[in-house]
């Protein structure tokens, strides 16, 4: 899937925002790494501050004003997409989660609500009405995946089966890693959960797609991030990337398909 023009299945990770203390210089640096331009729509939205980050003209992101002065570093908060935000949001409740905000009309976009998981970890929910979510993904400059780091895998696992009714596989390319991944009742895979002893909080971490991973490290760090050493994993090349206001997030290389 690349480009995205309806509401995704229950469930499915459909939109990621970022809360920006300096709105010009995360233009600045975003368009660097990824070419993304931008669209300031507070009266679509609803929200003031609220920018959309656009590929190619489709939105794929958004960034908004942080709720405190003197916000710590954040982290690319990444939106399930639901078809009953208020239904889900008191399942979220009802599973051990906090409701932060909402629900709330977003404009004319979507019924959104922003929450925390029984592990701290937060979140949205995203029921999509003129915007059903990224409109491109799985591509270079897009979302291409979001798993949770936490040090209470077990606690997470619960309760992300009682929300959506995830299933659980384990996964064999990484050997000697507690990583899970969930699964759409329909079997499709959305994400997964890497249980670290050593996290010091529990994250959604979210993972864009890249053309060429050392190119994108080089852009990073002149645009004014910080980025770890490009490693080759069983899919793909990545590495870890800093913005200027302390947000880690990935990127990976996929390699190309395999004809059938």
């Amino acid at each position: 899937m690349s480009h995205v023009d309806s509401n995704q299945p229950e469930s499915t990770p459909t939109w990621i925002d970022l809360d920006v203390p300096d709105l010009d210089r995360a233009k600045e640096f975003y368009s660097a790494l990824f070419g993304w331009d931008f669209e300031t729509d507070a009266e679509a939205t609803g929200t003031a501050g609220h920018t959309t980050c656009l590929l190619r003209g489709r939105a794929v992101a958004g960034f908004r004003p942080p709720p405190a002065p003197d916000p710590a570093p954040g982290f690319w908060r990444m939106y399930f997409a639901t078809q009953d935000c208020d239904a889900t949001a008191k399942r979220v409740t009802d599973a051990g989660g906090t409701l932060t905000q909402g629900p709330v009309e977003f404009g004319d976009r979507a019924r959104i609500a922003l929450a925390s998981d029984a592990v701290g970890a937060g979140f949205g929910l995203w029921q999509g009405r003129t915007l059903p979510g990224c409109l491109i993904v799985n591509e270079p400059g897009s979302l291409v995946r979001n798993d949770l780091t936490t040090p209470e895998p077990g606690r997470a696992r619960d309760f992300y089966t009682s929300l959506f009714g995830f299933t659980l596989d384990g996964n064999e390319d990484l050997p000697g890693f507690d990583f899970t991944f969930l699964r759409r009742p329909d079997g499709h895979e959305i994400g997964g959960i890497f249980g670290d002893p050593s996290a010091a909080a529990s994250v959604w971490q979210t993972t864009f797609e890249v053309a060429d991973t050392d190119a994108l490290v080089e852009r990073a760090v002149a645009a004014g991030g910080t980025a770890g050493a490009p490693a080759d994993s069983p899919y793909g090349r990545f590495a870890e990337i800093t913005d200027p206001f302390g947000t880690a997030f990935s990127v990976i290389a996929r390699p190309p398909a395999q004809p059938e």
